[in-house]
């Protein structure tokens, strides 16, 4: 099955307000810049959020929060964005902090439908307020469900036109377990190729779980901030 779409626009169609939506990267690495740039510029709102960050205030996820897209973000990590700051603080944002590894746990969790895991990460803290505790071989654990998208967002570095996937060094990050926990997973690559030029020992996502991709030209891949030093 052909799965390739010309458009970041064709592929996010049907994402609606109020939807859940997950997002690849870390930081700003390994982001689907192109459908993001579609999704601020459909205008959905609403949105509920699953990501490891919510990118900068200018770039990646940010975007869409400088907008007013965005209801909730499930994150981990959200320290580089002074409107993410801002909108929390003012009670204008809903968000949930994860453990970065319960985080991809709980991602991965979805994918693989499993029902829960228990992680002694968070236990006697915040993070395990509500939820069930219990003790095994010793050690107090805290229970952790699954997470999982009405659409997820991706980016790979190459996919063939049935939607298998390669993902490059650290760019790979939450993509890989992501898109295999969307409803709807659309994927974004920099380059695209017909089914049978990619090695199948290679390949990250195999297309099964994929159900759109594009390729995207003309990346930027801005970085957080540059530490430097001279000589």
């Amino acid at each position: 099955m052909d799965k390739r779409v010309s458009t970041a626009a064709e592929a996010i169609a049907g994402l609606r307000d109020g939807m859940t939506l997950m997002a690849g990267g870390f930081g700003l690495c390994g982001i689907p810049e192109q459908l993001i740039a579609a999704i601020a510029s459909a205008g959905v709102r609403d949105l509920d959020i699953i990501s490891n960050n919510c990118g900068i205030d200018d770039k990646g996820l940010g975007i869409l929060l400088a907008n007013g897209q965005v209801r909730s973000m499930t994150s981990s990590y959200v320290g580089e964005n002074r409107t993410f700051e801002r909108l929390y603080l003012s009670d204008q944002l809903q968000v949930t902090l994860v453990p970065q590894g319960t985080l991809a746990e709980r991602i991965r969790a979805g994918g693989a439908g499993i029902g829960g895991f228990f992680t002694p990460t968070g236990y006697g803290t915040p993070v395990a307020e509500g939820k069930e505790c219990r003790e095994i071989d010793g050690r107090w654990y805290v229970l952790e469900l699954p997470l999982r998208a009405d659409f997820t967002v991706i980016k790979a570095y190459k996919g063939d036109a049935h939607g298998n996937l390669i993902y490059r060094h650290t760019a790979n990050n939450f993509n890989q377990a992501m898109a295999t926990a969307g409803k709807v997973t659309i994927a974004e690559v920099e380059e695209l190729v017909e089914v049978g030029e990619l090695d199948p020992n290679q390949i990250h996502t195999p297309g099964i779980y994929v159900d759109r991709i594009m390729r995207g030209t003309d990346y930027e891949k801005a970085i957080e901030f540059r530490t430097t030093r001279e000589g």
